[in-house]
């Protein structure tokens, strides 16, 4: 029966969606790295790119020039991240402003995380949006633009139950938001009882899995453990002995991603979002395996016969 699994069929590619996330470089030689990362996955066609913000709006002038670039330079669709952290509202309504006049017509709104870092207490600015909620509501008071948010499958690390983040959601939901993309996880039942208990609380918006293809093993576990995102055993030990072998690291990793994504799919899932980490290869390797192909390989295939 294995011919009649859904990821299986051949026009499963005309039913997935993808979007990707990027990190503004902070060097030359990361903006090659992330402009070869561009190059390498705009065949696919995503739904857009988003660009992320640093913790305190301090990429802010980074994040504007790459979102420029990829405006004036490439035919995606990019999303900026925008955070009311240690800003005052009239500060966030003008880089907001900002991107708009530069033609960005989506944004991933975000509390963000405090200036310090994860695990840090966050202080909303006095004058500021205390939330991601207010934001979205800003966001929708200056421009009709499309509007993703943050979703946690395995709750926010700052609140004390799922009900206090399930009301955070709604009323992103309820001011405007478009969609919401998860926090990554490893384990898609955590995601699909969350789905399922976010629709219970009367959200309706998309709920989008993020996915994070584990680059590096040990980074992502350290990562996690602040972030509040569950590593399985059995992910552990499929990287264990691995760490001075990153070819097979990469092969495996590829695998894992590929299986996770796999059965989403399979549960009905038909949009996904990816933390690229500013790396091509995995997300292009995963994307294939899900049907999606580069129309540039495709036009040099049809030119070829």
């Amino acid at each position: 029966m294995n011919q009649f699994r859904f990821s299986r069929r051949p026009d499963i590619g005309d039913k997935i969606r993808v979007s990707f996330e990027f990190f503004p470089p902070k060097n030359d030689e990361m903006e090659a790295r992330l402009w070869d990362t561009v190059t390498r996955l705009e065949p696919l066609r995503p739904k857009f790119v988003s660009v992320t913000y640093g913790a305190g709006g301090s990429t802010r002038e980074r994040t504007a020039r790459t979102v420029k670039r990829i405006l004036t330079e490439t035919a995606l669709t990019p999303a900026a991240h925008m955070t009311c952290v240690n800003a005052a509202r009239h500060e966030v309504d003008a880089v907001v402003q900002e991107f708009a006049d530069m033609g960005v017509k989506r944004f991933v709104a975000l509390r963000g995380d405090p200036a310090e870092g994860v695990g840090a207490a966050y202080q909303p600015h006095p004058d500021g949006y205390a939330n991601g909620a207010e934001l979205v509501g800003a966001l929708k008071g200056i421009g009709d633009f499309d509007i993703s948010v943050s979703a946690y499958p395995e709750k926010h690390p700052e609140s004390p139950d799922f009900a206090t983040d399930f009301d955070m959601l709604k009323r992103k939901a309820d001011n405007g938001a478009t969609r919401a993309i998860t926090q990554f996880f490893f384990d898609n039942d955590l995601y699909e009882r969350y789905v399922e208990k976010a629709r219970r609380a009367g959200i309706y918006i998309p709920i989008v899995p993020g996915i994070l293809p584990v680059h590096n093993f040990t980074q992502v576990a350290n990562f996690s453990s602040r972030c509040g995102a569950l590593v399985p055993a059995w992910l552990a030990e499929r990287f264990d002995g691995l760490q001075n072998d990153p070819q097979t690291h990469a092969l495996v990793a590829s695998a894992v991603a590929a299986e996770q994504v796999l059965d989403l799919v399979e549960r009905g899932v038909g949009d996904f979002h990816f933390y690229t980490m500013n790396r091509a290869d995995l997300v292009f390797a995963i994307c294939h395996m899900i049907g999606i192909r580069s129309h540039e390989v495709e036009a040099a295939g049809s030119a070829a016969a």
